[in-house]
């Protein structure tokens, strides 16, 4: 392997670790302000990066139809809106371990939604993936007292974490149609507009001027950090990993951000790491890996038959 691909796998590993990270900003962002606030400043501030990145990237714009801002409005509302509402309020009533190792289950809910909305096909794989993920959700949840989520249900946090992945798969599936005719500057940058206006009315109404006033210094930066660097490079970086690496390579990195997540949520809030959330954890990118990589995981599957009826032909 050359230079130049270990550096564009570093980027990529620093890009997804750098989403990771979003989790322990939004614990610091969510001490001075609320939820939709923390998530209208973080996307304000990106919007003002974003559009001037497009017009240097983007050299032809197409021009958006009605139908088109229509499907924008829907990333934003999904992608942007809701799903970082349930971001932040798990980021203040979760913990960062629990919160990433659950929403690092998407990937399969995403290839699940795409087959039922896109008629894209689902095979076995994907099924045995979004079982073996769903198990490894479960013992985060319940800390490994699976009988317990028949006892007692969902506690409060988890139907929003849940909200969270929903909304991220909706975002994820529409984002597939959107991106056929733009490019992922066009789509993330109009997104990120419209989701920020779905957002504004939400932060006038739990804001005043005295929250503005008063918060810390770790908030501001939090968000900043969250604007500019999880927000605008990180996704610079990721989709100069696809252009170079491909989609299905640089996708595998993504496993990387609930692992950085929890690296630093035990370095920097002093989480605790427990064996339920190991399982979990395995169970998770287990079941991610084979519900999204299914040509990969068949064949496999194919080699080890053929090396188990040559061993036995011998």
């Amino acid at each position: 392997m050359n230079k130049k691909v270990w550096l564009i796998y570093g980027m990529l590993a620093l890009a997804t670790s750098t989403w990771g990270s979003a989790f322990i900003a939004g614990k610091y962002a969510v001490l001075s302000f609320e939820p939709a606030t923390v998530a209208f400043l973080r996307f304000f501030g990106a919007a003002i990066l974003l559009f001037p990145i497009m017009w240097i990237m983007v050299k032809n714009h197409t021009k958006p139809t009605l139908k088109d801002y229509g499907l924008f409005a829907i990333l934003g509302l999904t992608g942007i809106a809701i799903y970082n509402i349930c971001f932040f309020l798990a980021s203040k009533h979760a913990p960062v371990i629990k919160s990433s190792l659950f929403i690092a289950s998407n990937p399969v809910l995403i290839v699940l939604l795409s087959g039922l909305f896109l008629k894209e096909k689902i095979t076995k794989n994907n099924i045995i993936g979004m079982i073996i993920a769903l198990t490894g959700v479960a013992f985060i949840i319940t800390n490994g007292h699976l009988l317990t989520l028949f006892q007692l249900g969902f506690e409060p946090i988890d139907w929003i974490l849940l909200g969270a992945v929903v909304s991220w798969a909706l975002y994820s599936v529409v984002g597939k149609i959107v991106l056929k005719k733009y490019t992922s500057v066009e789509s993330t940058t109009y997104a990120v507009a419209f989701g920020t206006l779905f957002l504004l009315p939400f932060a006038l109404f739990e804001t005043t001027w005295q929250d503005v006033q008063l918060a810390t210094w770790d908030a501001w930066v939090a968000i900043a950090h969250m604007s500019v660097f999880v927000t605008v490079v990180s996704f610079i970086m990721y989709y100069q990993g696809i252009k170079e690496v491909g989609a299905a390579k640089a996708s595998i990195f993504i496993n990387v951000m609930p692992v950085s997540a929890v690296i630093m949520a035990t370095v920097f809030l002093g989480e605790s790491f427990t064996f339920a959330h190991g399982i979990g954890a395995v169970c998770v990118l287990t079941g991610v890996y084979v519900g999204t990589n299914t040509k990969k995981w068949t064949l496999f599957k194919r080699q080890n038959k053929l090396r188990v009826q040559t061993k036995d032909s011998a």
